[in-house]
């Protein structure tokens, strides 16, 4: 199914190159590794939602796999690393974590232009906007997004070193990693002055929490868009890995709520509105479900919160500026920067009001 849930036959796919994937290089590839075997002529298509690495779905036909890369243009230091991502989720399958089967993985930026992998095509729905779910009604809502939640209770039960993953991240230090690595980020992509950014990076630092919580793998951008729901409203698979890594899970729980609360906010652009169909698990219920699950102590995210809206804000600053220098693929891009203040002004009350 495409992001709107829509079952896809193979005239949707185009025949052509689409941007940053060539697919007589691909299909070479996908010979070589044995990935692929009719031999056929590769169609394809990028993958609608996607604002940082490129999607893209592929099929010669009669089998289908997804491809990811890295956006084209300017590209942050340690951010979209193919290799860590193709990691992770071979690491995951068998696990009580859903991912999709991985089949290659590709390192030699010659082929198409920046290392990719590939992975199986999984059916299922990432729900990303109300409209979307509101058919649903209210039961299969609440029992969708109660899913999402226990499913990262379930990623962060995972023992890292148990499947391989031991030197995937290092815990000690992670956030004071977080906050140095998102200010960096901030500033290879400054283009213009954002209010409050100096003062929510300066009490980031100054309110370091003395210990966080007991270390496991964190997938880094959380949300029901990046989960895919099968036809009985399961989780079929947890995608858009490439910001996994090792640390303090409460940042996953904390940007989860922070998606959440995005539609209150000024600023006229949302990731997702998913939360607002009725149904959707509230930020109280998150917490209580989370806790339940996890046995993990909830009770002090301010900093965590402050962190995940200047994550987000970072994130977001990074994709306008790819956008004004005409590096992004895709639509919905004209309005991205309008968000990036808010999200600084609700970190800055988050750590002063609940920290």
């Amino acid at each position: 199914m495409d992001p709107a849930g829509r079952e896809l036959a193979g005239d949707d796919l185009a025949a052509g190159n689409p941007p940053g994937l060539d697919l007589a290089k691909l299909e070479a590839f996908l010979q070589r590794t044995g990935t692929a075997a009719s031999g056929k002529p590769l169609r394809a298509r990028v993958i609608a939602g996607g604002k940082s690495n490129l999607t893209y779905e592929v099929t010669d036909g009669s089998s289908w796999w997804i491809v990811r890369r890295p956006p084209l243009g300017h590209v942050l230091a340690t951010a979209h690393d193919m290799t860590r991502e193709y990691r992770v989720i071979s690491a995951l399958q068998g696990t009580d974590v859903p991912v999709p089967q991985t089949f290659a993985l590709c390192e030699d930026p010659d082929v198409v232009g920046a290392p990719f992998y590939v992975m199986q095509r999984v059916d299922g729905t990432p729900y990303r906007h109300a409209v979307q779910l509101r058919p649903l009604g209210v039961e299969r809502v609440n029992a969708i997004s109660t899913r999402m939640v226990d499913a990262l209770a379930a990623l962060h039960r995972v023992d890292p070193a148990a499947i391989g993953l031991s030197d995937f991240g290092r815990p000690d230090g992670f956030l004071t990693r977080q906050v140095r690595r998102w200010r960096k980020q901030l500033d290879a992509s400054r283009s213009r002055d954002l209010a409050g950014a100096e003062q929510l990076h300066a009490l980031l630092e100054a309110n370091m929490p003395t210990a966080g919580s007991a270390p496991a793998i964190v997938h880094g951008d959380y949300r029901l868009d990046n989960l895919l729901v099968d036809r009985d409203d399961q989780i079929a698979a947890v995608i858009d890995w490439e910001m996994a890594t090792i640390g303090d899970p409460l940042t996953d729980v904390a940007l989860l709520l922070v998606y959440q609360r995005m539609p209150a906010l000024d600023g006229g652009y949302v990731v997702t509105d998913a939360c607002t169909a009725p149904g959707f698990i509230t930020d109280t219920e998150i917490l209580r479900c989370y806790a339940a699950a996890s046995g993990r102590d909830l009770s002090r995210l301010g900093f965590h919160l402050a962190l995940a809206y200047f994550k987000i804000a970072v994130i977001l600053e990074g994709i306008h500026y790819r956008h004004t220098h005409g590096q992004t693929v895709g639509q919905g891009f004209e309005t991205i920067g309008t968000i990036v203040e808010p999200l600084i002004a609700a970190g800055l009350t988050s750590l002063k009001e609940h920290n």
